[in-house]
């Protein structure tokens, strides 16, 4: 069993920066939305056989932390460079208006559902979409019965078309909400919604 969760909150999300191989530190709601699906596990999992996976990032080991602590998982994450969130290049950091800015309108005039994939200097989508498939990999040849992925926001739509075998376009156009937990089961994918519980 595979459950893969998104980080929490964090303060590049709510001034709408792109993060990608920068990062910043999880708001209160981010740790909360850790907190509420570390929760929504305690009562899903046998804490004792699980492996928790992570992306590097800053952001996904402070809500794996949360995760673990709430969910009783007392083993160290795994920590998988493959599952970092795409890098935008020069872009990461800046918002879309300082993108526009600097390039003479270059982020607006990218197409809304493939923009990730079209920076200058950023990662390509073929790259990124084959260490993920890797990552996904190691995670699915590990030995525990149930793997928990902490990972990102476009990641975690590829990740979702690796599993399920989506077109691209529709992986595209995935949402990815903070606080849900998806379980990535035999030819299918079933969402968690853990926000009610977040205070």
């Amino acid at each position: 069993m595979i459950y893969l969760i998104r980080h929490g909150e964090t303060e590049f999300n709510v001034a709408r920066r792109f993060q990608g191989g920068l990062d910043s530190p999880l708001t209160t709601r981010g740790a909360a939305q850790a907190r509420a699906m570390g929760k929504a596990l305690r009562d899903l999992i046998d804490p004792q056989n699980v492996a928790l996976f992570s992306s590097p990032r800053g952001r996904a080991l402070q809500t794996a932390g949360y995760i673990a602590e709430e969910a009783g998982i007392a083993s160290a994450p795994i920590i998988d460079d493959g599952l970092a969130e795409i890098s935008l290049g020069s872009w990461d950091g800046k918002t879309g208006a300082e993108v526009d800015r600097e390039t003479n309108g270059g982020w607006s005039k990218l197409a809304s559902n493939s923009w990730h994939f079209q920076t200058p200097d950023g990662e390509r989508y073929e790259g990124f979409e084959a260490r993920l498939a890797a990552a996904l990999q190691r995670v699915a040849d590990h030995t525990a019965a149930v793997r928990v992925v902490v990972s990102h926001g476009v990641a975690s739509r590829v990740l979702r078309k690796l599993h399920a075998s989506l077109p691209q376009e529709e992986a595209f156009n995935l949402t990815v909400p903070q606080g849900v937990i998806y379980r990535l089961d035999p030819g299918a994918i079933v969402e968690i919604d853990c926000t009610a519980a977040i205070v």
